[in-house]
């Protein structure tokens, strides 16, 4: 099956809105099953688990503001 470019551009323009749709759906999905899932909530990872309670993880590094075709090198 060959998509015009047209159907392309129309389906890349809803790959942020599918995308988060199934981090939603896996994010219940998990819970549902009885696992606990790790979050970023204001810069802090953070542990959800069924029951609904939240345990602090850890501080997060601030997030890196990167252009388009830039490079970017961690040492770790």
């Amino acid at each position: 099956m060959t998509l015009s470019e047209e159907a392309m551009s129309y389906l890349e323009k809803h790959i942020p809105e599918l995308a988060n749709v199934a981090f939603k759906q896996a994010y219940w999905a998990a819970l549902a099953s009885g696992s606990s899932v790790l979050i970023s909530e204001n810069g802090d990872l953070v542990e959800v688990f069924p029951d609904g309670r939240h345990k602090f993880i850890k501080h997060l590094a601030p997030a890196i503001p990167v252009t388009l075709g830039q490079r970017l090198e961690i040492n770790e």
